[in-house]
């Protein structure tokens, strides 16, 4: 899957603690933002214990108005309106995580 709009940062297989990864999602979105090329950012936060998870959603939920809308991995599917206007948006073709139930990842879609 190769597309120009879309970022993936994966920050749940490199041995971060929750501050370290929570400083890196922060300055990515904000200089992602600023640059103003990619759409989304397909954050992986992996299976593990689910503290990273729960950490990035609630970070994501706390920004109110800054994202066109979060998707949650496991809701990354054809029945999600929102997920597939995200797709449409950016020709997102291939996305081996699409239906798949996933967890360990969630999406975010910027303005």
């Amino acid at each position: 899957m190769i597309n120009s709009k879309l970022k993936i940062l994966d920050i749940g297989h490199s041995n971060l603690s929750l501050d370290q990864a929570q400083v890196i999602l922060e300055t990515t979105i904000s200089q992602v933002a600023f640059e103003g090329n990619i759409r989304v950012i397909k954050v992986i936060t992996g299976h593990g214990s689910g503290k990273l998870r729960g950490s990035v959603r609630s970070w994501c939920g706390s920004q109110e108005g800054r994202f066109q809308a979060v998707i949650n991995g496991e809701d990354y599917n054809v029945f999600n309106k929102t997920a597939a206007d995200m797709r449409a948006d950016i020709n997102i073709r291939g996305d081996m995580d699409f239906g798949r139930n996933n967890t360990g990842i969630t999406y975010i879609w910027l303005w």
